[in-house]
C-alpha cells in the first residue's frame, strides 16, 4: 500500500520490502508475457539470499518454468528473462542479474529504498509494520484461565504473556479481538477449599488475597488427603495387605508434606486441623459440595463463589502489574446452571456416539474421527487410536472437557475465530473438544477453534509441587525482576532520580520476564535463568529497551531538526542491513500475525538492535559529515526507535527514553 504523505517524501509506504517484493514480481511477469505470451504461471517464489552479492531477493525461475518450456537450459532461460527487464520502470531496483542454477537476483536501488523505508517510518510512526488485513475477523483469545484455588505462579506465567502477545498482534494487523478469562470454578478443587474457608469461618485473606487461598488449599488437600488414606488403610488392611502397604507408602509421603505445610505456615494448619479433625469422612463432604456447586445449590453457590473470587480478586492485580488485561470473565459453573451442558449432553446423546461404561458416559472420539475422515485434518496418523472422552462421572459430575464444549459455542456467537492459549499437555483435550463439535455438527467452528499449544517452564535445581504449596509466584519473580533491574540501572544511569530509576527499573523487569517467555518457540521449553533474563549485552529485553535508549539519546544530543538527508549517502554495508532490517518489519509482522509465532516479533527486535550497536559502535552519526549524510543517518536512528518500539509493544514491552 502507498499513500500520499507531504511531511516526509512524496510517498509513504506501509510496507517498503513489500514493494520491492512486488516490482520483482512485476518484471518476472512482465519479462515472461513477452517472451513466452502463451506460459501463465500463478505465483512467483523468492527466497532471501544468503549474502548481500547475491542481491537482496532470489526467485528459482527455472524450477517454475522448467517443466512448462521445453529444452532450455536454465541459465539459458534466466538470461533471457533478465535481458526483457526494463529496470528502469521499477524504482526500487537496481540491477537484475541471471545467476547459476536457474535463479534470477534482484539487487534493490538503496538510495531509494532508503528515502522510502526512512520517510514511510517517520510518517507512519506508531503504525509502521502493522499492515492491516483484507479479511479482518472478530477473535476471541482465551488465555491464562488459571484454576482459582492458588496465585498465577511462574509456571504458569507463560500463558497469560503469549496470550497477551498473540491479542496485541492479532489486534495490530486489524481484527476485533476479545481477550477472555475462564474461571474453572467447577470441580473438586474448589469443593475443597471452599470447605477449608467455610471451616475457618470465611475470614478475611491474610496478606494478598491469591497468595491466602494458595495456602489455604494447600493445607486442607492435605489433610483431607491423609484422613482419606488413613480410612482406605484401615478398610483394605482387613482384605488385601498389599494394597495396604501401597496406601502406607502415600500416606507416608503426605505425612511428609504435612511437615513442609506446618513449618511454613503453622498457625494456618493448626486452625485447619482443629476444624477438620471432628469430620469423620472429609472426601464424602466435600464430595458432596462439588456436586451441590455444580448443581447449583444456594449455599454451594454463595460459598464457592465467594472463594474463587478472593482468588481472582489477587489474579487480577498480578496480571495488571504485569500490563494484561482482560475483556470478559467467564464462569464455567455459569453454564452448568445455565442449562448448557445438560443440552449439550443431550445433543451429543443423540449424535450416535456417546456410550456408557457402567455408570460413566464416554464420548467416542475416535469413531468421529473415522467416520468424518478427520485425523489427517489433526495430525494424525490413520492408524492413531483417539481415547475416549469421558463425559460424566459415576457421581453425576461432568469434566472439564464436557462443559468446555458448551463454553466454546458460545465463544463462536461472538467471534469467527477463537484460539485457546492452552498448554501442549492439553493437546488430547482440545482434540476431543473440536471432535465433539464436529460430532455436533458445528462444523465450522470446529475448523475455526485454534489451540495455541505452549510447553512448560524449567527452573534448574527447583521442583514445584502445587499439593505441598511449593512454587514461586508470579509476583515474587516480578518483585526480583525489579529488582534486579534496579540494580543494574543504578550502576549505568547513577545520575537519574530515585523516582525515575523506580519507573525505568519496573519497565526494564516487566519487559525482560516477558521476552523470557515469548522469544522461545511456544512448543519448546523454556529453562529460566536470571542470567539469562536481566541482560544488558545479549539476547533480552534489557539489551533491546537499552538499544533503544542509546538511539533516543542521539536523537537528543542531535537537538537540530533533520534539514535534508541525503539517503544515497547511506552507503555503508551495516546502513544498507538497517536499512533492509527496517523495510522488512511489515513482512515480519504479517508472517507472525497470520502463523501465530509471536517469538518471531521477539527474534525481529534482537536482531534489529544487534544491527543498530553495530552501525553505533562502527559510524558516526552526530558529527558525520557532510551535512546530508548527518541528517541521513539521524533519520536512519529515528526510525530504528521508532520500529524497536512499535515491535517490542506487539510483545507487551515498553521501550524507555532513558536507560
Amino acid at each position: 500500500m502507498q499513500v500520499f504523505n507531504a511531511g516526509h517524501s512524496e510517498v509513504t509506504s506501509a510496507n517498503p520490502f513489500g514493494d520491492f517484493r512486488k516490482e520483482c514480481k512485476k518484471t518476472l511477469e512482465t519479462s515472461l508475457a513477452e517472451l513466452y505470451p502463451d506460459v501463465h504461471i500463478d505465483t512467483f517464489s523468492f527466497e532471501i539470499p544468503p549474502s548481500p552479492e547475491f542481491g537482496q531477493l532470489a526467485s528459482p525461475v527455472f524450477f517454475e518454468l522448467g517443466k512448462t518450456i521445453r529444452g532450455v537450459q536454465g541459465k539459458k532461460l534466466t538470461e533471457r528473462i533478465v535481458e526483457a527487464v526494463e529496470v528502469n520502470d521499477f524504482p526500487l531496483i537496481r540491477e537484475v542479474r541471471a545467476a547459476g542454477g536457474g535463479y534470477v537476483n534482484f539487487y534493490a536501488d538503496f538510495a531509494q529504498l532508503s528515502k522510502t523505508t526512512v520517510d514511510s517510518v517517520r510518517a507512519l510512526d506508531s503504525t509502521y509494520g502493522y499492515v492491516k488485513t483484507e479479511k479482518p475477523k472478530r477473535i476471541i483469545v482465551e488465555h491464562t484461565s488459571a484454576n482459582p484455588i492458588s496465585p498465577i505462579h511462574i509456571g504458569q506465567a507463560r500463558n497469560p504473556v503469549l496470550g497477551d502477545a498473540l491479542a496485541r498482534i492479532l489486534s495490530a494487523r486489524g481484527h476485533r479481538v476479545l481477550r477472555h478469562f475462564y474461571v474453572d470454578d467447577v470441580g473438586r478443587q474448589t469443593a475443597v477449599i471452599a470447605y477449608g474457608y467455610e471451616k475457618l469461618g470465611e475470614p478475611s485473606p491474610e496478606g494478598k488475597a491469591d497468595h491466602f487461598v494458595g495456602r489455604l488449599y494447600a493445607i486442607t488437600s492435605c489433610i483431607i488427603e491423609i484422613s482419606r488414606l488413613k480410612k482406605s488403610i484401615e478398610d483394605s488392611g482387613k482384605k488385601d495387605r498389599e494394597e495396604a502397604d501401597e496406601l502406607q507408602g502415600r500416606l507416608e509421603e503426605w505425612e511428609s508434606i504435612a511437615d513442609e505445610l506446618k513449618s511454613k505456615h503453622p498457625g494456618l494448619f493448626a486452625q485447619l486441623s482443629e476444624k477438620l479433625s471432628d469430620v469423620e469422612d472429609l472426601e464424602s463432604t466435600v464430595s458432596v459440595l462439588n456436586q451441590a456447586y455444580e448443581a447449583g445449590e444456594r449455599r454451594a453457590r454463595k460459598l464457592v463463589r465467594e472463594v474463587c473470587q478472593l482468588s481472582l480478586e489477587g489474579i487480577r492485580e498480578t496480571l495488571a502489574n504485569a500490563g494484561i488485561f482482560f475483556d470478559s470473565w467467564d464462569w464455567e459453573s455459569d453454564f452448568a446452571w445455565n442449562g448448557d451442558v445438560a443440552k449439550t449432553l443431550e445433543e451429543l446423546k443423540q449424535t450416535g456416539y456417546v456410550f456408557h461404561e457402567g455408570p460413566v458416559l464416554e464420548f467416542d472420539a475416535n469413531r468421529v474421527a473415522e467416520d468424518l475422515k478427520l485425523k489427517q485434518r489433526l495430525g494424525m496418523k490413520k492408524d492413531h487410536e483417539i481415547p475416549s472422552l469421558t463425559l460424566v462421572r459415576a457421581d453425576g459430575t461432568t469434566l472439564y472437557t464436557t462443559r468446555d464444549i458448551p463454553y466454546s459455542v458460545w465463544k463462536f456467537k461472538k467471534a469467527e475465530r477463537v484460539i485457546n492459549v492452552v498448554g501442549i499437555e492439553q493437546t488430547l483435550p482440545q482434540q476431543q473438544l473440536r471432535l465433539a463439535l464436529w460430532a455436533l455438527g458445528h462444523t465450522k467452528q470446529a475448523q475455526n477453534l485454534t489451540h495455541f499449544a505452549h510447553n512448560m517452564i524449567t527452573l534448574p535445581g527447583y521442583r514445584m509441587s502445587g499439593r505441598r504449596g511449593r512454587y514461586i509466584t508470579f509476583d515474587e519473580v516480578m518483585d526480583e525482576a525489579l529488582s534486579r533491574a534496579l540494580e543494574e540501572v543504578e550502576k549505568r544511569s547513577p545520575q537519574l532520580s530515585d523516582e525515575e530509576k523506580k519507573e525505568i527499573s519496573r519497565i526494564v523487569g516487566i519487559g525482560a520476564l516477558k521476552y523470557a517467555l515469548v522469544e522461545v518457540d511456544p512448543i519448546k521449553p523454556v529453562v529460566f535463568t536470571w542470567d539469562r533474563v536481566i541482560n544488558f549485552e545479549r539476547n533480552s529485553a534489557p539489551y533491546i529497551q537499552y538499544s533503544h535508549a542509546r538511539a533516543r539519546s542521539i536523537l537528543r544530543k542531535a537537538q537540530e531538526a533533520l534539514e535534508k538527508p541525503d539517503y544515497p549517502l547511506l552507503a555503508e554495508p551495516i546502513e544498507h542491513d538497517l536499512i533492509l532490517a527496517l523495510a522488512r518489519f511489515p513482512e515480519v509482522f504479517i508472517n507472525t500475525a497470520e502463523n501465530l509465532k509471536p517469538n518471531g516479533i521477539a527474534d525481529f527486535a534482537d536482531a534489529l538492535a544487534d544491527k543498530f550497536n553495530s552501525f553505533y559502535n562502527f559510524l558516526p552519526v552526530i558529527k558525520a559529515k557532510p551535512k546530508g549524510l548527518r541528517d541521513a543517518r539521524l533519520g536512519l536512528v529515528e526510525a530504528v526507535t521508532i520500529v524497536l518500539r512499535n515491535s517490542l509493544s506487539l510483545i507487551g514491552i515498553v521501550a524507555p527514553e532513558r536507560m
